[in-house]
């Protein structure tokens, strides 16, 4: 049995996947804030325990490894670069290539991670079915999109009509662990946070 699968941030590609894998798959933008666009989809592999993300923006940040898509795509992967090598979240950095392009490996990736989270770019766009990351600002200073929304506390007056889920404000700590490469605490409230949003 198979089953067709979308990619959200270019939702024109889609990929024959196997229902044999447990496959779970959370695309994620942040259309106004970069910190939120980096860390909130480190934050929800950690959430999802063994998860990849994927960078989907070709502009995306110089996260670690010792490899990209782009090498991943101009070289051919080898079954060892498409598996887990260990539990937990792990990060392949996007090298400057289109997620067009990357097509063939970002599907195999998805195929044999139990979680992948796509990193989309700041211009996926409201008309794609991706998760937006917004900061919660005071009224009227809350940016809004269309689609499906979750948004990060501040610390600042809250807006009084509730607009969606509300991730609480990270530790300072667990900032530091995930731009640092490792895994917050297993009880981190952030980070548990993100279980709702891979339910949506």
């Amino acid at each position: 049995m198979r089953s067709v699968v979308r990619w959200w941030c270019f939702p024109r590609l889609e990929r024959i996947v196997s229902r044999r894998y447990a496959i779970s798959v959370l695309a994620l933008w942040s259309p106004v804030d970069v910190t939120l666009g980096i860390i909130g989809p480190l934050g929800a592999a950690a959430a999802a325990g063994t998860a990849l993300v994927i960078d989907l923006d070709v502009h995306g940040p110089p996260f670690g490894g010792a490899f990209s898509l782009a090498d991943l795509v101009a070289d051919g992967p080898t079954r060892a670069q498409l598996e887990p090598s260990k539990q937990g979240p792990a990060v392949l950095r996007n090298g400057g290539i289109d997620a067009d392009q990357a097509a063939e490996v970002v599907s195999a990736l998805i195929e044999r991670w139990p979680n992948v989270v796509l990193r989309c770019p700041p211009s996926t766009g409201a008309s794609s079915q991706a998760i937006a990351l917004l900061p919660l600002l005071p009224e009227p200073f809350t940016p809004k999109v269309e689609g499906r929304v979750v948004y990060q506390d501040t610390r600042l007056p809250r807006p009084r009509s509730p607009l969606g889920p509300v991730l609480p404000v990270p530790r300072a700590g667990t900032v530091r662990a995930l731009l640092a490469g490792s895994r917050p605490s297993p009880g981190d409230r952030w980070v548990r946070a993100f279980r709702q949003v891979w339910e949506m």
